[in-house]
């Protein structure tokens, strides 16, 4: 006794339309036996249609018993059942169905993909089954540049890539001229000569002729059935039935969702251009931010420190209070005690500062006359690039000695030699003896370079007519003790003046905080492009959505060839993150580029390997997230609607 390979049992197909419960199929009861060829025939709106997407496992009846090889398809999962249709059954459609991007090669080899099978050998069948049903030479061809008989072979030659043992062909000539349809019945029968089961769905008597048995099915009831007819004696089961029952390794699953990928996005190039804009100015914006803000951040840091990180400030006022320096709260004696009575200290440096405007020959110019002690040089380490530096016994004798900063000197010594030249600050006449190197701009921005240093009791009586300090300088020998130094400093002004009416100032605590507020400013800056990107990957997410709606009848397509839920959502997701991928590549280059660019103007440029990393990142993990929702639409769409759609 010869077992069946299909057997329904009571099997009804209800569909709901509006109020009216419609009968598609209405307790049918079939059996199929291997080397039947079936026509099951009826008229439009028969049922016939329902029954072969029954019976493909492109959709779940509504009731009753359905069994393949044995096997009870109503406890399966969807990944299940989508094995049964990759390993048991070959899908010829009236609409052929081929994919419009794909060449006829790579149409005949999507069952293999979703099978597991290696490139070269599924390449391989495909050729040979090309081949056979008369396509050689126009493999590489798209359906588009296929007549409809070539294009109805290669979707015989895709039924047959798995070695099916079941070909459902529906309305397979409904499409084509009598000669052509003449040939594919005999493509048909030469199958079933092989042992294959043909289960044709047609309405055409023509057809229905070359069949062995034939069933016909009105209002959704069989209502003729002539039986399973017995092979004749000289037909042979020589199907050789070796399916691959894996769905090959993850990373051959990805390396065809990623061809795949870049196909689609070849062929819509115009809409992957405009998606990829969206990456590309998020990435590239966020890699020029970053490196604007750091550029910036180092800048000022490195400013900072060229004060010295050991270095301490004690100004007038008291702690909290702003103070324009002009409060007479600070002494020359208050400098000598911090010095005499204070440990850790290598120098103490009083200040006496203001504004004049300083001549020589012909040339009135306005600069900072600052009065600082002999060790100033030492205290900032600042280093002298003519000349020297004064010294204790010239601020003693109230010298009118002075050593100009570089960009004075520029001014007033273009070409000459400064030292020994005289100018005048006021009608005060002071000798050159020094030139400092050139500092650049302060934290703050004032030019460091435009001033000229004398000593502060020059400054105080000859100048300024005035016997207090702007600030005290001092340099901690110890570093990691500066905040006891800081401590022993406040401690003896204090006990001199009877209150706190002055501040000291930690310039490595004013270097954590210029940290923190660049840090800060930074981050701002990141944020403004991340928002750039988030929105170039929302773009991402609705292209892929229409994507999904355009190409509806292609994941049709694909889950009767055999792909599972995670085939198809780990398609979209990877064609979402190759958008992302090559745009986020492009918007590095377009970032560095723009960044270097905006450094030829002056603009403080920091690279660093962290930007790229982080935007290019970010791409990736975007196209995931944005790719998920389309993804997982496409994943969930029913086979049966899936290829009914237009």
């Amino acid at each position: 006794m010869i077992e069946p390979i299909l057997e329904l049992k009571n099997i009804c197909r209800y569909f709901k339309s509006g109020d009216t419960t419609v009968k598609a199929l209405n307790n049918i009861d079939l059996t199929i036996c291997p080397g039947e060829l079936i026509a099951i025939m009826g008229q439009s709106g028969s049922g016939k249609s329902t029954l072969m997407n029954v019976l493909g496992c492109l959709d779940r009846p509504t009731s009753g018993t359905y069994h393949i090889y044995g096997e009870d398809i109503s406890v399966l999962d969807n990944d299940r059942i989508a094995s049964l249709r990759r390993e048991h059954f070959g899908f010829i459609f009236q609409r052929y169905n081929l994919l419009s991007t794909d060449s006829a090669e790579e149409n005949v080899e999507v069952p293999a993909i979703y099978a597991g099978m290696p490139p070269e050998t599924r390449r391989s069948r495909a050729r040979q089954l090309l081949a056979r049903l008369g396509l050689e030479g126009r493999e590489g061809h798209r359906p588009s540049q296929l007549s409809g008989g070539q294009q109805q072979r290669a979707a015989i030659a895709r039924a047959l890539m798995n070695n099916a043992p079941i070909i459902l062909a529906d309305e397979p000539t409904g499409a084509l001229d009598s000669k052509t349809s003449d040939e594919v019945m005999v493509l048909l029968k030469e199958l079933h000569a092989e042992g294959r089961t043909v289960i044709l769905i047609t309405h055409d008597e023509d057809v229905a002729k070359h069949a062995e048995r034939k069933i016909i099915i009105l209002d959704g009831k069989i209502v003729a059935d002539n039986g399973f007819q017995a092979l004749s004696n000289n037909t042979e089961m020589n199907v050789s039935y070796d399916h691959i029952h894996n769905n090959g390794t993850l990373y051959s699953s990805v390396t065809e969702a990623f061809k795949t990928a870049i196909r689609n996005l070849r062929v819509n190039l115009f809409r992957t251009t405009l998606t990829l804009m969206g990456i590309i100015i998020g990435v590239a914006a966020m890699i020029t931010m970053l490196a604007v803000g750091n550029g910036s951040k180092q800048r000022v840091l490195d400013e900072i420190r060229s004060m010295g990180t050991n270095i301490l400030q004690v100004r007038p006022g008291a702690p909290g209070i702003r103070s324009s320096g002009n409060l007479a709260t600070l002494m020359p004696d208050d400098a000598k005690a911090v010095l005499n009575e204070v440990d850790n200290i290598i120098a103490v440096v009083p200040e006496r500062s203001g504004s004049k405007t300083l001549r020589y020959g012909n040339t009135d110019y306005a600069s900072l006359i600052q009065g600082v002690g002999a060790d100033f040089h030492v205290a900032r380490d600042w280093g002298i690039k003519q000349g020297t530096f004064f010294i204790k016994e010239d601020v003693n004798n109230y010298a009118a000695v002075a050593v100009l900063g570089s960009t004075v000197a520029d001014i007033f010594f273009k070409e000459q030699d400064p030292i020994g030249k005289y100018f005048l600050v006021g009608n005060i006449p002071f000798e050159v003896i020094g030139v400092m190197d050139s500092k650049g701009a302060a934290p703050w921005g004032r030019d460091q370079d435009d001033m000229i240093l004398i000593p502060y009791t020059t400054a105080m009586v000859r100048l300024f007519g005035s016997n207090y300090l702007n600030s005290i300088t001092v340099k901690v020998n110890d570093v990691q003790q500066i905040e006891q130094t800081e401590l022993a400093i406040i401690t003896v002004l204090k006990a001199r003046h009877s209150t706190e009416d002055f501040s000291v100032r930690n310039t490595a605590a004013f270097l954590q905080m210029a940290t923190e507020t660049q840090n800060t400013l930074t981050l701002l800056l990141g944020a403004v492009a991340a928002i750039s990107l988030l929105v170039g990957g929302i773009g991402v997410m609705n292209i892929m959505l229409v994507s999904v709606v355009e190409r509806t009848r292609e994941i049709g397509v694909r889950m009767a060839t055999g792909a599972r839920m995670q085939d198809i959502m780990m398609q979209f997701i990877i064609e979402a993150a190759v958008v992302c991928t090559i745009g986020g590549s492009i918007g590095i280059l377009l970032g560095l580029l723009v960044s270097s660019i905006l450094s030829l103007f002056g603009v403080n440029i920091l690279f660093t390997g962290a930007p790229p990393v982080l935007a290019f990142s970010s791409a990736i993990v975007t196209g995931i997230l944005f790719g998920y929702l389309p993804a997982r639409k496409a994943s969930r769409l029913d086979p049966v609607i899936a290829l009914g759609s237009e």
